[in-house]
C-alpha cells in the first residue's frame, strides 16, 4: 500500500509499504480517505519534535476512514461506518482517561503522525475506541477537520473558557483553521466576536463568516481597537494561540475577570505577562492541549447540524508537502485537506 513516512527531517516520500495485518482483539482496519493538516504537522517535518521518536513515521494527525474489517471483540462498529480517528494514544484505564478527560492521560504513548505512526496511508490498524463515527452525509473533507480542529476549539471555548451566549470575545488568527473554526462555534453560541487577521482579504472573510468587528493587527493595535469596541470595558475571553506576538495585549484586552484560553504559541515559547493586571483584573489563564473523546463526538455533532469546517484547499496524496508549505506560509484562511487515493 502507500504510505506518507518521514524518512528524515524535512525529507517526505510516498512509499510502498506492507498492508496492515488482519485487526487483532479490539482493532478494526480502516481504509483512510483523507487527513487534514495543522502546525502539529509541519513541526513534525521540520525536526521539531517534543519527545522521542523513530523515523521513519507514517505522518498525518488530524484524519478520516471507513471500516473494512473489524477484529475478535469489535461490537460498536460495522463494516462501512465512517469514522474520525483520535490521534492521542492514550490509555484509556488511568483515572483521568475513566473520567473522560483523555488529554490529560497519564501514560499517553504519543501523538500519531508526530511521535508514532499517523494517518496517511491507505490503510490503517487502529483500536475502536479511538474511532468517531459520523453519518453518510458527512463528506470526508469536513470530517477530517473533526479530530483536532473542531475538538480543539470545543475544548476550548466550552470545557476551559465556559463560554456563554452574550458573551465578548476576541479571536486571534482568524485565518486559520481553529480561527476560523471559532468564529463559527462563537457566533452560534450568541457572542459578539471581534477577529484579528494579517490582511483585508482575510478581514473580509471573517466578516462573512459572523465576525462582528475585524482587526488588521499589522496596521491597528488590536487592544485599543477592543477596548474601544466595548466602552472601555474588555472582552470576556481571548482566544489565544499565537504567543508573544499578542499576548500582551491579549491581556490588555480582557474585561475585569476575564479569561484567556491558549493552545499555541506559533510565534515563539516565551511572552511578557504584565502580572499587576493578571491579579488586579482578576484574570483567569487557561491552558489547552487537545481535546477528549467527546470533544470530537460534540464537533462531530456540529458539523452534522450544518455547523461546517472553512476549506482553504485539498490537495492529492502526492502533494502533501504543497500543502504543508501552504500552511506554514500563512497564506491560508481555513482548513488544508489532503486526500488518500
Amino acid at each position: 500500500m502507500k504510505a506518507l513516512r518521514l524518512l528524515e527531517e524535512r525529507v517526505l516520500k510516498l512509499d510502498n509499504v506492507p498492508e496492515p495485518p488482519p485487526p487483532g482483539p479490539g482493532e478494526v482496519c480502516l481504509r483512510m480517505r483523507a487527513v487534514a493538516l495543522n502546525h502539529i504537522d509541519v513541526w513534525g517535518y521540520r525536526g521539531m519534535a517534543f519527545a522521542k521518536r523513530n523515523l521513519p513515521i507514517v505522518v498525518g494527525a488530524e484524519g478520516v476512514g471507513e471500516v473494512e474489517a473489524l477484529g475478535p471483540g469489535v461490537t460498536s462498529l460495522k463494516v462501512g461506518t465512517r469514522v474520525a480517528l483520535y490521534g492521542g494514544r492514550t490509555c484509556g484505564t488511568c483515572k483521568r482517561c475513566l473520567q473522560g478527560r483523555d488529554n490529560l492521560c497519564e501514560n499517553v504513548a504519543g501523538v500519531m503522525g508526530f511521535h508514532i505512526d499517523g494517518m496517511a496511508a491507505q490503510w490503517l490498524n487502529i483500536p475502536a475506541r479511538f474511532c468517531l463515527p459520523f453519518p453518510d452525509s458527512l463528506s470526508w473533507t469536513n470530517g477530517a477537520c473533526a479530530s483536532i480542529t473542531f475538538s480543539t476549539v470545543e475544548h476550548m471555548l466550552y470545557d476551559n473558557a465556559k463560554l456563554e451566549a452574550g458573551e465578548t470575545i476576541l479571536i486571534h488568527a482568524a485565518g486559520s483553521g481553529i480561527g476560523s473554526t471559532a468564529i463559527l462555534m462563537a457566533k452560534q453560541t450568541g457572542c459578539e466576536v471581534f477577529a484579528t487577521a494579517s490582511t483585508d482579504e482575510k478581514l473580509a472573510k471573517a466578516k462573512a463568516l459572523g465576525a462582528d468587528h475585524v482587526i488588521n493587527y499589522t496596521t491597528q493595535r488590536f487592544e485599543t481597537v477592543v477596548r474601544r469596541g466595548t466602552g472601555k470595558r474588555g472582552v470576556d475571553v481571548v482566544f489565544e494561540h499565537t504567543g508573544p506576538s499578542t499576548w500582551p495585549g491579549s491581556i490588555f484586552a480582557l474585561a475585569r475577570g476575564g479569561r484567556l484560553v491558549t493552545c499555541g504559541s506559533t510565534t515563539g515559547v516565551s511572552a511578557e505577562t504584565n502580572l499587576y493586571s493578571v491579579y488586579q483584573q482578576q484574570l483567569k489563564i487557561f491552558g489547552s492541549f487537545g481535546a477528549s473523546l467527546r470533544n470530537v463526538a460534540d464537533g462531530l455533532a456540529k458539523m452534522s447540524n450544518g455547523l461546517l469546517p472553512v476549506i482553504d484547499s485539498e490537495y492529492p496524496m502526492t502533494e502533501f508537502e504543497a500543502g504543508l508549505a501552504r500552511l506554514a506560509s500563512r497564506d491560508v484562511f481555513g482548513k488544508i485537506v489532503v486526500h488518500i487515493d
